[in-house]
């Protein structure tokens, strides 16, 4: 037997439900805000990823699926949603299509790493990208979005921290206090932190090894070194959303794992499934366009897994409504009948009423069962005298009540209810 590929997971008909309902929410959330669709391939060049999401991070370093195709070119598979979507932004042209570009996506993502609850190796994000505006409110207006969609889907208990790594010249003096602070302390810790000492110090602070962690958490504070306008700017986020009425707390120590990151940077986070988690992070990325090339332009966005997600939701005990059942299952009893009701039931599917028929040749009384198993509403024997006399008796299934309708009327009960 062939078994599925270490971190990848089935989503099974039983279960597939769930992320049914999470879409539908999320779609109709971003659709209420502006935000249209956008699907982008699951295959970039890899050059997207070492530019946009950054060579100094764990995800470039360690986690990407990067292969040579048959062509010798490096392709990688992606390991987030945004980086392909500022590609497809200036490779279409969106930006003469009028500005501010509002997106939504639902994506996988590929990331070679342990596997472990709520982060496989393959999965899958709902994310939103907001293009052209420079504006505190674009920052505001997606982190409404998220705080909205968990509200919708019953979340009580996730949690929106905040925080402004501020623009690329409050970072350079940060950076260099962050120098001052670690150098002393290089000895102690590990050697991704010792690479990223040079390279990009912020990064030191996003270190998941507890001997780094407990140096980190002493370091200076990225919002004692913002410039005037990023200051400005971060207060005027924080006024919008309490005018929103989205409850936040401001927690310096965030900085998010993506070099593309500027300013506003946030994480949705919840205890509800054990330790403390991240559902959603996101924040400003004004440089993205720049870093891959290109002219740039302001942009604002986040990035959430749903399998995560689904976690939370279990955690906090939210009830997700199940798919609608089948309305009638249709029997018959010899060939001729079940020819019939295979007839009946494409008729009824044709005008939109769920209904199922005998595939596999079962007596009445297993398809009774069977119609049980799958939930059905009524079930309807086709005989001989049904065919004859043009009713039948619909059964219903939750009390064992039952009517006599024409055959020709039975849409039209179904329509009715």
């Amino acid at each position: 037997m062939i078994n599925i590929a270490k971190g990848m997971k089935d989503v099974l008909p039983s279960q597939s439900y769930k992320w049914q309902y999470i879409e539908a929410t999320a779609r109709s959330v971003a659709h209420a805000f502006g935000f249209k669709e956008i699907r982008t391939p699951v295959l970039e060049h890899t050059e997207l990823f070492l530019r946009g999401v950054g060579d100094t991070t764990d995800i470039v370093n360690k986690e990407m699926y990067t292969f040579l195709d048959k062509g010798n070119r490096s392709v990688t598979l992606k390991p987030e949603g945004t980086a392909g979507v500022a590609r497809s932004f200036v490779e279409n042209g969106m930006a003469n299509e009028g500005l501010p570009a509002k997106m939504y996506y639902f994506s996988p993502a590929f990331r070679y790493e342990r596997p472990q609850a709520g982060r496989l190796r393959e999965h899958h994000q709902f994310g939103v990208e907001l293009y052209g505006s420079a504006s505190p409110q674009a920052d505001a207006e997606v982190i409404t979005l998220v705080d909205t969609f968990y509200k919708r889907l019953g979340l009580k208990n996730v949690k929106l921290q905040i925080n402004s790594i501020g623009c690329g010249e409050c970072r350079k003096a940060y950076s260099n206090a962050l120098k001052e602070y670690f150098k002393p302390h290089l000895s102690e810790m590990c050697a991704d932190c010792n690479s990223r000492f040079e390279k990009n110090p912020m990064r030191m602070l996003d270190c998941k090894e507890e001997k780094c962690k407990s140096i980190t958490k002493n370091a200076p504070s990225i919002t004692d070194y913002l410039c005037d306008d990023c200051r400005a700017h971060f207060n005027e986020v924080q006024k919008l959303l309490k005018i929103s009425g989205v409850q936040f707390e401001v927690n310096p120590s965030i900085v998010r794992g993506l070099d593309y990151y500027s300013r506003t940077v946030f994480e949705f986070i919840s205890n509800a499934a054990g330790a403390q988690g991240t559902v959603c992070g996101g924040g400003r990325y004004d440089t993205l366009l720049q870093q891959i090339g290109e002219k740039p332009v302001p942009a604002v966005g986040f990035g959430g897994g749903i399998e995560r997600l689904l976690m939370v939701m279990e955690a906090e005990g939210v009830t997700i409504p199940e798919n609608k059942k089948t309305r009638i299952y249709v029997a018959g009893m010899d060939e001729k009948t079940r020819e019939f009701a295979f007839k009946l039931a494409n008729a009824l599917r044709q005008k939109g009423v769920s209904a199922e028929c005998d595939l596999m040749e079962r007596s009445v009384k297993a398809q009774f069962k069977y119609a049980d198993k799958l939930g059905a509403e009524y079930v309807a024997v086709i005989g001989e005298n049904e065919l004859n006399s043009g009713e039948v008796n619909l059964k219903k299934m939750s009390d064992g009540t039952q009517d006599t309708v024409k055959i020709a009327d039975i849409y039209s009960y179904f329509k009715g209810e």
